[in-house]
C-alpha cells in the first residue's frame, strides 16, 4: 500500500513540475511576444461579400460583371478592400461559401488566403487576380521561372507601421533607431528613451507582405535575432489599417516615426514617411477581358471609393 502511495505522490509531483514549468515559460516567453497580433487569425465569414452584417463598408455601383468572371484574392491586409469588391461588382450567386468547413469553395469567385499563397496562386493560374503589396524577390524570382509575366497596378496607399505593447513609455522612434533595433545594433529599450529592458524585434514569415516590405525597408541590412530577446519587451510591424482595425486590439499602440504618428491624415498627406503602394496583380497572358474591366473598376470614382471607406488611401 505504501509503495502505491508514493507511486501516486511522483507521479502528482512530476505533474506539479511539469505544470509549473509551463507557466513559467508562458509568463516570461509566450504571454511576452503576444504583441504579435498579426499572427490572429481572421475569420472568413466577417467580411463574407453580400452579408448586411459584414465587416466591411460597401459602395454602390452600376457596374457589375458577367460571363467569366475572375477569381480574386489577396492580402489578409486587404480582406475588407477585395470583400467589398466583390459585394460592389460580382454576382452574387459566384460567391460560395461553405459555413460546415468556414471556408470559400474551389469554386467560389472569392479566396481566403493570404500574400504568399495569393503570389503562388496567380502565378499558377488558379487565381485570376489579387490584391497584395509589391512582391518578394523569392515571389518575383518563381514567376520568372515559371515563364510568368506579372501586371502590377497600383491602386492604392497604406502606412507601414511600429507596434509596441501600451504600457511601453517609448512612442515614436526615428527610421535609423528603427533598422538599428531590426539589425542587432540597438538592444535595449533604454538606449531609445525605453526602461533598462531587452528589445524583442519580431518579424513575419518570409515571402509575407510586411516582411517583404520590411527588408526593403532595411535597405540591405541584415536583421538580427536576439537570443535573448524572448525575455525582453517585443516592437512588431505590420500595415496601419490591418493592427488598428482589423485586428484592433488596446493592448498595443502605433508609433510614430521620425517624429509623425500613423495617421489617416499624415497618410493622405505624404508626411508620415514610411507609405508604400499596394496593387491588383494579374498573369500578362490572361485572356479573360473582365480582369482588365475589373481593373477599370478599381480605378474608377466608385472602385478608389471602396478603397477609401475601408480604410486605406486610394491612389487617385
Amino acid at each position: 500500500m505504501k509503495t502505491k502511495v508514493k507511486q501516486i505522490a511522483a507521479l502528482l509531483l512530476t505533474a506539479a513540475v511539469f505544470i509549473s514549468f509551463n507557466y513559467v515559460i508562458y509568463a516570461l516567453i509566450t504571454s511576452r511576444c503576444g504583441i504579435n497580433f498579426e499572427t490572429r487569425i481572421i475569420e472568413p465569414e466577417r467580411y463574407l461579400p453580400f452579408d448586411a452584417n459584414a465587416g466591411y463598408t460597401r459602395v454602390e455601383s452600376d457596374f457589375e460583371l458577367d460571363g467569366d468572371i475572375p477569381v480574386i484574392d489577396g492580402a489578409a491586409a486587404l480582406v475588407p478592400v477585395y470583400s467589398a469588391i466583390v459585394d460592389s461588382a460580382y454576382p452574387k450567386e459566384s460567391v460560395k461559401f461553405d459555413y460546415a468547413t468556414e471556408s470559400y469553395t474551389q469554386d467560389s469567385a472569392i479566396r481566403f488566403t493570404d500574400t504568399i499563397k495569393a503570389y503562388k496562386g496567380v502565378t499558377d493560374g488558379d487565381v485570376d487576380i489579387i490584391l497584395c503589396a509589391a512582391p518578394s524577390e523569392q515571389q518575383k524570382q518563381y514567376a520568372q521561372d515559371q515563364g510568368v509575366e506579372l501586371v502590377y497596378v497600383p491602386i492604392g496607399y497604406e502606412a507601414f507601421v511600429f507596434f509596441v505593447n501600451e504600457n511601453n513609455p517609448v512612442d515614436n522612434l526615428t527610421k535609423e533607431q528603427i533598422k538599428d533595433i531590426y539589425s542587432g545594433e540597438i538592444t535595449n529599450w533604454a538606449d531609445v528613451g525605453g526602461a533598462d529592458r531587452i528589445i524583442n524585434p519580431l518579424d513575419r514569415p518570409e515571402g509575407s507582405g510586411s516582411q517583404t516590405v520590411m527588408l526593403k525597408f532595411m535597405g540591405g541590412r541584415e536583421i538580427e535575432k536576439n537570443a535573448f530577446g524572448i525575455f525582453g519587451g517585443a516592437i512588431g510591424f505590420s500595415f496601419r489599417f490591418y493592427v488598428d482595425g482589423i485586428v484592433a486590439n488596446d493592448g498595443i499602440k502605433l508609433l510614430s516615426v521620425n517624429g509623425i504618428a500613423p495617421t489617416e491624415e499624415n497618410i493622405r498627406n505624404g508626411s508620415y514617411p514610411l507609405i508604400y503602394q499596394f496593387y491588383a496583380v494579374y498573369r500578362k497572358d490572361n485572356d479573360n477581358e473582365n480582369v482588365k474591366r475589373l481593373v477599370d473598376f478599381i480605378l474608377s470614382e466608385d472602385g478608389q471609393k471602396i478603397i477609401d471607406e475601408n480604410g486605406y488611401t486610394p491612389i487617385k
